[in-house]
């Protein structure tokens, strides 16, 4: 069932290699099967060192090591390309269930094809070494990410909803993590982010030409059996009870908060104290441990922490939608406050502009009637007019009518004197025409 499973997500190429090493590695973990065992011989130490051949592959450097193997950085000599190698480490070839679960990962993984989820290119096996090639990734986990405190709640946001995408992807190919933290997702150096390891992914949801119902995919699930990371596992992983696609998502929750506040959610002195807190308490308030957390995104967060499955966002696909809401709202608010402030900033501007104006014609002001005022000083007394002088023109009585000067300086005036009539007369310097 789970090769029809296999082949009916794969190529019919990667079908027919991937069936063959996948039943070969299966028959390997299997005691008395009256075959040569298909993984490393413990006698056989098969060093891989710059220039080892790997099948196809060249070794070139260790790139990192960790429960579920070993990690090279290699060429692929047929594509001349570089790549990612995990090989399963010598110690543990022997572990029937650690091999099972190497195989589940190249199983999960490449049945996905996904921009935020680690691509898988090939899987083999050379001189009983199981190996999985995938794209080479260059950056850092979001746990060496996060040691440098919270992040943004923007940045933050923008990862989540990356691996709330690559998560709906894989449920809705029946697949479940299981294991999600911080290790497990890597930020690549253009701020993509991969979800890694599906070591103890489940098939929840088999798709079968068929349709019929095939066994579930199954990694060490029987009941009362603990399978995850201590602090990133849900309420129900905690019990030993059957994990589904919501389980993800209380990891997921996990993983917001800690991003946001720079602590985990749940953490205790032992890993026993730890699982007990996840049963029974709640995450501190973000905003008591981080500043400018929307509420919104709290909300979302504590949505996605709910004891109760059924109380939890009901699919990751719900999950990206209501963060990508929280993006465009995020921007929008971010907008509004640049707005506002160049707003402020034009008006700070125009009033300091209309200081400035008005002290300049305040000084003009003062200057003018300083001005003034030293042109009066300077000037008084020889701009005075002479007072007026009076002469006499005759010595009768009479009344004078109008006057006039003339060019010579003469005066024509009409008068009537001593009773007489009116009549014109004119007077001059040296002569007196009455």
């Amino acid at each position: 069932m789970l090769i029809g499973f296999l082949t009916g997500v794969l190529s019919p190429i990667a079908s027919k290699l991937l069936t063959s090493v996948i039943k070969e590695m299966q028959s390997s973990a299997k005691s008395g099967s009256g075959r040569a065992p298909v993984r490393y011989n413990p006698q056989l130490q098969m060093p891989l060192t710059s220039g080892t051949k790997l099948g196809p592959y060249d070794i070139q450097s260790l790139l990192g090591s960790g429960g579920m193997g070993e990690v090279y950085r290699g060429r692929d000599s047929r594509l001349d390309r570089i790549v990612a190698i995990k090989v399963l480490p010598t110690s543990y070839s022997a572990d029937a269930d650690r091999l099972q679960r190497f195989v589940q990962e190249a199983r999960s993984a490449a049945a996905l094809n996904h921009p935020n989820i680690l691509s898988i290119f090939d899987i083999g096996e050379e001189r009983g070494a199981p190996y999985i090639v995938s794209e080479l990734l260059e950056g850092q986990t979001l746990r060496e990410r996060i040691r440098g405190g919270p992040l943004p709640s923007r940045k933050a946001i923008d990862y989540a909803l990356q691996v709330a995408r690559g998560l709906a992807a894989a449920h809705e190919k029946g697949i479940v993590h299981r294991d999600l933290k911080p290790e497990n997702l890597f930020l690549t150096n253009d701020d993509r982010v991969k979800i890694l390891d599906f070591g103890l992914a489940k098939l929840t949801r088999p798709e079968t030409d068929a349709g019929a119902e095939a066994p579930t995919a199954q990694v060490n699930t029987e009941p009362g059996q603990i399978m995850g990371t201590v602090g990133y596992m849900s309420p129900e992983q905690v019990r030993g009870k059957a994990a589904d696609h919501r389980s993800d998502i209380f990891a997921f929750g996990s993983i917001l908060y800690e991003m946001l506040s720079g602590q985990r959610a749940f953490r205790g002195e032992t890993p026993a104290d730890t699982m007990s807190a996840i049963l029974k308490e709640e995450p501190a308030e973000l905003s008591e441990t981080a500043r400018n957390v929307p509420p919104a995104l709290e909300r979302t967060v504590r949505h996605c922490l709910e004891k109760n499955p059924a109380q939890r966002f009901q699919s990751a696909g719900d999950l990206a939608f209501n963060l990508e809401a929280l993006t465009q709202t995020t921007g929008a608010q971010a907008a509004i406050a640049e707005t506002t402030i160049s707003a402020t900033t034009r008006a700070q501007e125009k009033e300091v502009a209309s200081s400035s104006k008005l002290r300049e014609r305040a000084g003009a002001l003062v200057l003018a009637a300083l001005m003034l005022g030293l042109g009066w000083w300077l000037g008084r007394g020889s701009g005075r007019v002479p007072p007026p002088e009076y002469q006499p023109i005759t010595f009768r009585t009479g009344s004078i009518g109008n006057a006039r000067f003339t060019p010579d300086g003469s005066i024509v005036y009409s008068a009537a004197w001593d009773g007489g009539a009116s009549g014109a007369r004119m007077t001059a310097e040296r002569a007196n025409w009455e």
